[in-house]
C-alpha cells in the first residue's frame, strides 16, 4: 500500500532533479515562501519548470506549488532553486506584520476569560 502524496517511481523524481537530493544549504525556500514568476515558460523548457511558471503568475506558496504539481516539497524546492538561479522566479517570505499585535491578543484573552 502506498502513502498518499508519494510517487511510486523514484527514478522519475531522480530524473526531474538531475540526481540532486536537496536544494542546497542556502536555499531561500520553506513551506510558506511566496514564489512569483518573473517571466513565462520558454519553448523547450522542462514541463515541471513551465508548470511552476504558470502557477506562479500570481504569488503562490511553495507548498501550494508542490500540491498542484503532485510532487514532494523537497523535489519542488529543487526545481524552484533552478528557476531562481536562472532569474525566472523571485522568492519572498510573507510579511511578518500580518501577525496581530501581542497587546491586542492579550486584551482579547483577558476579555474571553472574563466571560
Amino acid at each position: 500500500m502506498s502513502r498518499p502524496g508519494r510517487d511510486d517511481a523514484p527514478d522519475r523524481l531522480y530524473t526531474l532533479t538531475g540526481g540532486r537530493s536537496g536544494a542546497g544549504p542556502d536555499s531561500p525556500f520553506d513551506l510558506v515562501t511566496l514564489v512569483v514568476a518573473e517571466c513565462g515558460p520558454a519553448p523547450g523548457m522542462q514541463s515541471e519548470h513551465a508548470a511552476i511558471l504558470r502557477l506562479a503568475q500570481t504569488p503562490a506558496a511553495v507548498v501550494e506549488v508542490a500540491a498542484e504539481l503532485g510532487l514532494p516539497v523537497s523535489i519542488t524546492k529543487i526545481l524552484l532553486s533552478d528557476l531562481l538561479a536562472a532569474g525566472r522566479v523571485s522568492a519572498r517570505h510573507p510579511r511578518s506584520s500580518a501577525l496581530p499585535d501581542p497587546d491586542i491578543l492579550e486584551q482579547v484573552l483577558v476579555g474571553l476569560r472574563s466571560l
